[in-house]
């Protein structure tokens, strides 16, 4: 699965928006180009990508070397990530949360790795 195909599904499960061929209906007759919503690439589409998605948990690792692990709880789903780049971590974990089947080494490719540094969030009342 490439990230624009990635990005396709997540926009339309996630965000709640319709996929046309070269832009996403927002509603309330919005649009915006395809070009300008990334998540698996930019770090503030997949944090906005993250705080749509809802979830009660999440947590994000890191470690010396540059590896990280996202892990994202939407609901009874729990979806992990791990890799060096960010953006596309947080993108894939919250993916697997909602459902979706998506490859080990998303393009661009993810490395394994695993992680010390630890932050996390909880939403107050599990929501």
């Amino acid at each position: 699965m490439t990230n624009e195909q990635l990005t396709a599904v997540l926009a339309e499960r996630v965000m709640g928006w319709t996929v046309g061929p070269d832009r996403f209906m927002m509603g309330n007759r919005g649009w915006m180009p395809r070009w300008r919503f990334q998540p698996a690439e930019k770090l503030d589409d997949a944090f906005r990508l993250l705080e749509q998605a809802a979830p009660q948990e999440y947590s994000i690792c890191g470690d010396d070397k540059g590896g990280l692990e996202v892990r994202v709880r939407v609901g009874v789903r729990t979806g992990t990530a791990t890799g060096g780049v960010m953006a596309t971590a947080i993108a894939t974990a919250v993916a697997r949360a909602v459902g979706l089947q998506v490859p080990n080494e998303p393009s661009p490719t993810v490395s394994a790795s695993g992680g010390t540094d630890h932050k996390s969030r909880r939403r107050p009342n599990g929501k």
